[in-house]
């Protein structure tokens, strides 16, 4: 039977609708795109950051629920895209988008949302939501447009229970870029207002960055770092990374099932482990890096998303606040010998980082590059760096 949530219907009539896979359906208003999808319904609890969040393609196949009730009021623009659009399948927002007041909005999030074509449904009780995913875990969802409290949802309920989920799905190559190229961009420059492009031919060292999903503020902490960066797509093989001659690779962010992208990724990643060349790895990539020494993961009961998780350094003791977006962990009790775990969440205890004992390779869960932030962990980067200045006077 199929239970309707009137409780944030508020005075407007009901165009469209979120249908969970357990049977409730919440009724709200259309902002976005008019579209359909299918997803798994999650929740982030970032107050701010809502454009870098739907352009995060670690995000894909995902309908983001924002715990932060203002969402869209400083509207768009092109410098906070983390990719070239979108990923996400859509957002859930608990109050109306009102017009945007920032002096960096180019385009408001109503308009943003349909030139990009992003359903997102407003007026909804998102406590209720985020109670139900932290209660039954992550669900599959769809939202539904053109729809009244009338409507009969049996098909599409129907299609949520067939669709497959994230599980053994592979989607790093559904988001990664398909050629080579460069990229030198580095950090915002707050004098000039922009994104500072660094000439390449200044720099000497080259890291090959393997892009199951990355996101851009990745690439722009590299090139700080006075770095040459090539990004490579998922399925690049052993040989085409060697031949860019590099001094340092790094394994992205991404979507999906890390289990299911190793099955293509992992053969690489090890090749380049035995050539003894530094290895950062965050997210995605720190899951695949530690399937690849013979650890497991595991899909979490509801994930971690927002920008206020702590994580305790486990060799300084200090605590950072991290931004993060995963669905899956990795089990620490899993690590081989030559493996130290060297983060944890403060929340749940679970994994967020580890380094080989003898090798220049480690990675963590979360998100050092994050923007708009925290950034207590951008020190990852130096590290990362030290490791190839390093490794290139010895080879």
């Amino acid at each position: 039977m199929l239970k309707d949530n009137k409780s944030l219907l508020s005075y407007k009539t009901p165009n469209a609708a979120l249908i969970l896979e357990d049977g409730q359906i919440f009724f709200g208003q259309n902002m976005g795109f008019e579209k359909n999808v299918i997803g798994e319904l999650c929740f982030n609890t970032s107050q701010t950051g809502y454009q870098e969040i739907l352009t995060d393609p670690s995000y894909a196949k995902q309908i983001i629920t924002f715990t932060f009730p203002h969402i869209g009021i400083v509207g768009s623009n092109e410098n906070d895209n983390e990719s070239h659009n979108p990923f996400a399948s859509g957002c859930i927002i608990s109050s109306d988008i009102h017009n945007p007041s920032n002096w960096r909005s180019k385009l408001s999030f109503i308009n943003w949302l349909h030139n990009n074509k992003l359903p997102c449904i407003t007026n909804l009780d998102t406590r209720h939501i985020t109670k139900t995913i932290t209660k039954k875990g992550a669900q599959k969802a769809a939202i539904v447009c053109n729809v009244n409290t009338k409507s009969n949802f049996k098909e599409i309920n129907n299609q949520i229970k067939e669709w497959s989920g994230l599980e053994n799905l592979d989607l790093a190559k559904l988001v990664s870029t398909k050629k080579q190229y460069n990229f030198n961009e580095s950090l915002w420059n707050y004098e000039k207002n922009n994104y500072e492009k660094i000439n390449q031919a200044e720099k000497s060292h080259t890291v090959v960055c393997i892009d199951y999903g990355a996101k851009k503020n990745i690439f722009r902490s590299l090139v700080s770092r006075n770095l040459n960066l090539t990004i490579v797509p998922a399925d690049y093989s052993y040989k085409q990374i060697l031949n860019l001659n590099p001094s340092g690779i790094f394994l992205s962010n991404g979507p999906g099932d890390p289990f299911a992208t190793g099955k293509y990724a992992i053969n690489t990643i090890e090749k380049l482990i035995n050539k003894k060349i530094p290895i950062f790895g965050i997210c995605l990539g720190h899951q695949i890096l530690s399937l690849t020494f013979g650890a497991k993961t595991k899909k979490m009961h509801r994930g971690h998303r927002g920008a206020n998780h702590p994580v305790e350094n486990l060799e300084t003791k200090k605590v950072e606040i991290t931004s993060q977006n995963h669905g899956f962990e990795v089990l620490a009790n899993s690590f081989p010998k030559e493996i130290i775990e060297t983060h944890i969440s403060l929340f749940d205890k679970t994994n967020e980082g580890m380094k080989h004992k003898y090798l220049p390779v480690f990675s963590v869960q979360y998100h050092p590059e994050s923007s708009p932030g925290p950034h207590d962990s951008r020190y990852l980067f130096d590290k990362f760096y030290e490791s190839i200045i390093k490794y290139a006077k010895e080879n």
